[in-house]
């Protein structure tokens, strides 16, 4: 045993170990399915739920002579994955689907265009909406829109083993080809086998026959691609039929349908009963291989996430080849017989089979039920989402408050994605108003602060983290400089892209491999717009406020920078700053003018309140060691001590 574990040490995610067995997030599985296929260039921006396949490239890049960049925004990621394409090496960009959006304009040209190297592209959904502000279905533009050949794993070792498969298959049809993943697939963990890396040596040369011109001809070639990806499609191994030669009822899935469905069958005992089509490939959709597979003339149940895609497009096919004006029923999301919106689960596929089926099914006691629901409230605790302790975000925040309502207009923030959107959570203070895409805040205060004309005269501030400001904003504050609009830019500059892992950006000082990079001066660029441009460490109370204050009641487009590094990393790269307590003999509890105005209304999970004194106190183990939290105690309890 000790030598296996010692054997199981020595091999990891980029090692060239064919037959070995890991544990990997699918994420990583993906990202190992590159490094097999001989990857040279990798380009993405990070966001959840797709992070983790960049980041674990990069770690390998100087072992497998790789080049990875986190690019400014996924627009750009794109067109420097197809410049490495264009010049003949194996090429990928990874991004979640909002990142797709704003990719968009550049895909629907690489699409028309082709491609030399092989070039995938990565786009993981979030069902739910755990980490995104919407559930988007990306099939929709990958493959309807936009033609390109889509595959859907189901699992870690189907997302290695299809990463891998996917750059032979752009090569083989000159075409890019899309990788669709979903959070419970991204952030899984599954068993997967290695196989070997290639080692096929490319020299990069751009091929100057590429031309986007004429288009016609171009989309003419673009639909004979599609025609022959469905031909590989139809005999690809990650389609397959399971189950009975004569099935009461046929489940057509993809994605994380397969698993669910394998479990409610298995709960329901009805393996014997239905048959399944299980899709990996889902555009252009397999359709032989799956009229093939209908058997017995069984009614059809499609389970997917998010949006009746496969529902959609089967029930068309089947149109335009009915026979007699006889349809197979076919019964899905638009039925009513699946869950419209969110997330997929096993207990909801038993309940659409159930409900096709006609049989019972009941997993507990509703006594069970009532007793694990009354212990999870009594002994458990809430977590609602809230900032870190130590968190900078809460002090630039807690100094946006303050000058608002010194103010008196009713001024409010403007924001999107990111740490500093937790304001709009229970954690915050409702600050901001507005929540969108990255740099929509921007955007909209640029809007805001041109509508005087017509009576409004409200103070607009628009939030926005360091990262996002490169990624998005620099538009909207060029468009709100030149039009004279009357608005602030709050930008909390926390040195990394906070909610995704501390990845780099333009402002930082390395880039993805770790190596030194040229950090972008977020105030000399606004500076060179023409902007009024302060900067303060928000934990600098009054200094911070002060100017935020004086940046406000002034006219036009102003720049106010927050600087201070995020807790987290400061944690880790500096420890903690102060030893923090509360003085019990100055904290005067429930008679505090604001009603525990520290732990009620700062809301720092660092303090707590300790119903034994019925006082607050310091919590230790969450505590930062910021210090902060010492300009907020109206009675000077909260004592700070530098830490030398």
């Amino acid at each position: 045993m000790a030598q296996v574990k010692e054997k199981t040490r020595m091999v990891d995610i980029a090692s060239n170990a064919p037959g070995e067995v890991l544990l990997a997030l699918g994420n990583e599985a993906i990202a190992r399915g590159c490094m097999e296929a001989g990857v040279k260039v990798a380009a993405a921006y990070p966001g959840t739920p797709s992070s983790e396949i960049l980041q674990t490239l990069s770690k390998a890049a100087k072992e497998l002579g790789m080049y990875t960049q986190w690019s400014t925004n996924e627009i750009v990621a794109i067109e420097v994955a197809t410049a490495a394409s264009m010049a003949g090496l194996r090429a990928v960009t990874a991004m979640k689907a909002q990142g797709l959006n704003v990719a968009l304009d550049f895909f629907l040209h690489l699409n028309l265009l082709g491609t030399r190297g092989g070039l995938v592209g990565v786009v993981c959904d979030d069902p739910q909406g755990w980490s995104s502000v919407n559930e988007q279905d990306s099939r929709w533009l990958i493959g309807r829109m936009a033609d390109f050949p889509l595959l859907e794993p189901s699992s870690a070792q189907e997302a290695k083993d299809m990463a891998k498969w996917a750059f032979e298959l752009s090569e083989e049809i000159e075409s890019t080809v899309f990788i669709r993943s979903v959070t419970r697939i991204s952030h899984g963990s599954g068993a997967i086998t290695l196989g070997e890396m290639n080692g096929v040596s490319r020299t990069a040369r751009f091929d100057r026959s590429f031309s986007p011109n004429p288009v016609p001809q171009k989309h003419a070639e673009l639909k004979e691609k599609q025609r022959k990806a469905r031909a590989m499609f139809e005999a690809s191994p990650f389609n397959w039929y399971k189950g009975p030669e004569s099935p009461r009822l046929i489940v057509v899935c993809s994605g994380t349908g397969w698993p669910f469905t394998v479990d409610a069958l298995e709960a329901l005992g009805l393996e014997d009963s239905v048959g399944v089509i299980k899709l990996g490939t889902t555009w252009p959709l397999p359709i032989e291989f799956i009229l093939n597979n209908i058997r017995n003339n069984a009614p059809i149940l499609i389970i997917e996430e998010v949006d009746p895609f496969i529902e959609v497009h089967l029930k068309e096919e089947l149109y335009n080849r009915r026979n007699d004006n006889e349809f197979q029923k076919v019964y899905g999301k638009n039925t009513g017989h699946v869950n419209e919106v969110g997330e997929l689960d096993p207990n909801k596929v038993i309940n659409s089979i159930v409900g096709l089926m006609g049989t019972e099914y009941r997993s507990r006691d509703s006594d069970y039920n009532e007793k694990a629901r009354k212990y999870a409230q009594d002994m458990t605790l809430p977590r609602p989402p809230i900032w870190c302790a130590g968190c900078p975000h809460r002090a630039s925040l807690w100094a946006l408050k303050h000058a608002l309502r010194l103010d008196g207009m009713e001024g409010y923030a403007t924001g999107d994605i990111g740490c500093y959107a937790l304001d709009r959570y229970y954690g915050g203070w409702q600050l901001t108003r507005t929540q969108s895409c990255m740099g929509g805040g921007s955007g909209l205060a640029s809007g805001f602060g041109k509508l005087q004309q017509f009576g409004f005269n409200q103070k607009v501030i628009a939030n926005c983290g360091d990262s996002t400001f490169f990624h998005a904003a620099i538009p909207a504050l060029i468009n709100a400089v030149h039009h004279r609009a009357d608005t602030t830019f709050l930008i909390l500059d926390n040195s990394a892209t906070g909610m995704t892992g501390f990845q780099p950006h333009p402002g930082t000082l390395l880039d993805a491999m770790g190596d030194p990079a040229v950090p972008v001066d977020i105030e000399r660029l606004c500076r060179s717009l023409g902007c009024k441009v302060e900067v303060a460490d928000p934990f600098d109370w009054e200094d911070a406020q002060e100017k935020l204050w004086n940046l406000i009641q002034q006219d036009g487009a102003k720049v106010m920078v927050m600087r201070r590094k995020c807790a987290l990393l400061a944690a880790r790269e500096d420890g903690p700053e102060y030893s923090v307590w509360v003085d019990p003999d100055k904290c005067i509890g429930e008679d505090c003018g604001c009603d525990r105005y520290c732990t009620r209304i700062f809301k720092c999970p660092g303090l707590i309140w300790d119903k034994g004194s019925e006082k607050a106190k310091v919590d230790e183990a969450v505590c930062a060691g910021c210090g902060f939290c010492v300009n907020i105690c109206p009675q000077g309890a909260i004592v700070r001590e530098k830490i030398s």
